[in-house]
């Protein structure tokens, strides 16, 4: 299963490489790309979006969180459909209604070259109380759009099991 998962990673990344999509401009970008483009730096970047992001999911701000992804972004969460464009901030704002109250993510890893990273890891949804509602494990592709590292793709699942039928 591993193997299998690598694999399309992989592909992912390199079918992204060399597609190369073509960009606008985001007027909602706010934050700084990593200064030089090599890989340690790229990293640290990810890394400190990801504490960003957290922070944005305890403050209830949906508008922030948004604005993380590229222009042309897909969200897939789990058990639901694609999330694009505009409806991205509705989904978070739905998110943060529902009674999310705080995320923990957990950086397994963070691979890649050029204008394509792919980060790896898990996660932890709490509510209120700090009462954990969900685990499981995601993958978010990362993508320079005018100058700036913004969320491409992001897909996360569920470690809990399915409920049971009636």
């Amino acid at each position: 299963m591993r193997n299998v998962f690598r694999t399309a990673l992989i592909a992912t990344v390199f079918i992204l490489a060399c597609n190369n999509p073509s960009t606008t401009d985001n007027p909602t970008a706010t934050r700084d790309s990593a200064s030089h483009d090599d890989d340690e730096s790229v990293k640290a970047y990810i890394r400190k979006e990801a504490s960003n992001w957290g922070e944005e999911v305890r403050r209830g701000d949906s508008t922030a969180m948004a604005a993380h992804y590229a222009s042309d972004a897909m969200v897939m969460p789990s058990n639901s459909e694609p999330v694009k464009g505009n409806d991205i901030l509705k989904f978070w704002g739905s998110v943060v209604r529902m009674g999310v109250k705080d995320l923990k993510l957990n950086i397994t890893d963070i691979s890649g070259t050029g204008d394509v990273y792919a980060e790896t890891g898990t996660l932890e949804l709490f509510g209120a109380d700090n009462k954990s509602l969900d685990k499981g494990k995601y993958v978010v592709v990362w993508k320079k759009e005018n100058g700036h590292w913004k969320m491409y793709r992001d897909i996360w699942n569920s470690n809990l099991p399915a409920p049971r039928s009636k």
